[in-house]
């Protein structure tokens, strides 16, 4: 899907160096946008997926990006305004997962998936925020999880809770962000076993005397939670999905955008769950007398 001649945007996605970021860098350079791809150590453990990327076209661009570090989140952005002029679009993707019973997390661990997920938009949005808001344009696409609302299998709990609050901090911001003409939509994708290194890097508890009481007591139920979610999703599951519908909420007019967009093969019932929260929330705004809140102005 290119865009109209002269509409192509300028984008920022985070976690570009992998997984769903760098299939939703690549889709959007080949919609026509210009699109840095946020990653960490681009002279280090990731020069080489920095290099594919900017060799993958005039309008693809790697920028050193540690969404961990608030220096480096703001020379990021301010490379992207000195080079480009304008930020259009900031897609929220970077993140971590953790495997394993919550209770053999130390809570330094939980603090630093809670970071991953959630304190890493924060830094970002704290960055680009003030240009979107004086330019008064911008769209934010936030890179959600059903299971912040689904069916949500046991030993990634920590996981879970930090995209459960990440999905409410980007439900806050699209509210309060809408005078500013700024545009949200958060795109729920589901489990995906295949096609990423989603579960492949995912994190494991420090206390492992602890889990092994666990994993004793589940007769190896850890070791089986992955096979059984494999088994849910349709042999032709594709993650580039996620990405080729990022392009599509991009390539929308302001106002025109939808705020959730579900990409769930495995249907764990989170479309079903939200729907209803985001229908409460709409019939509360009224309520208060804040309807012009519910989108851009």
């Amino acid at each position: 899907m290119r865009p109209a001649a002269g509409t192509g945007r300028t984008v920022v996605v985070t976690g570009a160096s992998s997984g769903f970021g760098a299939m939703t860098a690549r889709a959007l350079a080949d919609a026509g946008h210009l699109v840095y791809g946020g990653m960490r150590a681009t002279a280090g453990r990731n020069a080489a997926a920095a290099a594919d990327f900017d060799a993958y076209g005039p309008s693809a661009r790697a920028v050193e990006l540690d969404v961990g570090d608030q220096g480096s989140v703001d020379a990021a952005v301010q490379r992207v305004l000195d080079e480009a002029g304008r930020i259009d679009v900031v897609v929220h993707n970077a993140g971590h997962m953790v495997l394993g019973p919550a209770e053999a997390f130390t809570p330094e661990q939980l603090a630093a998936v809670y970071d991953s997920n959630v304190l890493t938009t924060q830094r970002l949005n704290r960055a680009v925020l003030p240009h979107l808001r004086r330019q008064r344009d911008g769209l934010l696409v936030w890179v959600g999880s059903s299971s912040a609302r689904g069916g949500t299998p046991p030993y990634l709990g920590p996981y879970f809770a930090a995209k459960a609050a990440e999905d409410s901090l980007a439900v806050s911001y699209a509210a309060e962000l809408s005078p500013f003409g700024i545009d949200t939509t958060i795109v729920v994708p589901g489990s995906f076993t295949t096609g990423t290194n989603h579960y492949a890097h995912a994190g494991h508890p420090e206390d492992e005397g602890v889990a092994r009481e666990y994993a004793d007591a589940h007769d190896g139920a850890v070791d089986e939670l992955l096979r059984r979610q494999a088994a849910q999703s349709p042999p032709d599951a594709d993650p580039g999905e996620v990405a080729r519908r990022i392009v599509e909420v991009v390539g929308l007019p302001k106002g025109r955008r939808p705020f959730r967009v579900y990409v769930d093969p495995a249907q764990d019932g989170a479309e079903e769950v939200f729907r209803v929260g985001d229908r409460v929330r709409r019939e509360f705004y009224r309520i208060l007398g804040f309807p012009e809140m519910l989108g851009p102005r």
